[in-house]
């Protein structure tokens, strides 16, 4: 007795030698959806230089900045991803003898692997950006750091002429010779005024690096101010406490400046990472959805021809 299954479906049958990989569809999908994508991020750059002014004022801030880019990346992802999972299904050839499942999983598989292509295909153009950009920085920051170590160790050599010592030990230098008398520090004009105006800089950069101005240093401040302003004693003291207070809140914004923006990179890493799901997802959809249509029509061209 003769079965009526097709040779390709009987049980125990040789397996196919074809590949149920097709790579020219899955190419052609990637290199249309990296192309796709490098036209939106292109258009998506413009679009953001309008979010940005010189003026005070005018400029998105970094949070809105950052959720509008993430955005736009879903958006990137979802358009460049559809139109080469589209093209990976409607290219790929009919393949005959296998059931719809299994035509249904190659389908969403190839619009799969054409995304993960046309993302390391991105990858690498903006990758070789980067590290453009990376480079040129290393050797400008080689350059400044040359030159600041030349102007350090001239620095050094100069301190250590004077007697003044490093910008490392310059307060603790002051602190051993501070005066009693702050009108002492030096004789009246320019050259005393840039002497307490040094000190009295030391005095701040080392208390800003402590966290807080000692007590000492605080009345230190108020005398030599006090000194070379003619002021009263209250009324320097008031007006060291009020640039102590300028200092802190300046202090404070650019925290709140950098807490904003740490803020704004982990929500768009967060959405980034969002974007390239909802692009595996749609490719994969839309290569079902191309490969199917490409059969159905196919089916009717064969039905009519007949």
């Amino acid at each position: 007795m003769t079965s009526s299954y097709p040779s390709s479906t009987v049980p125990g049958s040789a397996e196919s030698s074809q590949s149920a990989v097709s790579w020219g569809p899955i190419v052609a999908g990637a290199f249309a959806a990296a192309t796709f994508t490098l036209i939106l991020m292109l258009l998506g750059s413009g679009l953001g230089l309008t979010m940005v002014s010189p003026w005070s004022g005018q400029s998105a801030s970094v949070t809105t900045f950052a959720v509008s880019t993430a955005i736009w990346l879903v958006i990137v992802q979802w358009l460049s991803a559809g139109v080469g999972g589209y093209l990976t299904g409607r290219l790929r050839t009919k393949w005959v003898g296998i059931h719809t499942d299994e035509t249904f999983f190659r389908d969403t598989a190839h619009g799969f692997m054409a995304w993960a292509l046309a993302t390391l295909l991105v990858a690498f153009v903006l990758g070789s950006a980067f590290s453009s950009l990376a480079g040129t920085g290393v050797r400008a920051a080689a350059t400044v750091a040359s030159g600041a170590a030349m102007g350090a160790s001239a620095g050094a050599t100069s301190g250590a002429r004077s007697g003044g010592g490093t910008d490392a030990t310059a307060y603790f230098v002051d602190a051993l010779f501070r005066p009693t008398d702050p009108s002492r520090l030096s004789a009246p004009g320019a050259e005393g005024d840039a002497a307490a105006a040094a000190q009295a800089s030391r005095i701040l950069a080392t208390s800003a690096a402590a966290g807080e101005v000692s007590p000492g240093d605080k009345a230190y401040l108020g005398q030599l101010v006090a000194a070379r302003t003619g002021l009263s004693q209250a009324d320097a003291t008031a007006r060291v406490d009020a640039v102590l207070a300028q200092a802190e809140a300046a202090k404070l914004k650019a925290q709140r400046a950098a807490d904003a923006a740490r803020k704004a990179g982990a929500t768009f890493a967060l959405l980034g990472a969002l974007s390239l799901v909802v692009g595996a997802f749609i490719a994969s959809v839309a290569a079902a959805i191309g490969g199917r249509q490409r059969d159905d029509e196919e089916t009717l061209y064969l039905g009519a021809v007949r």
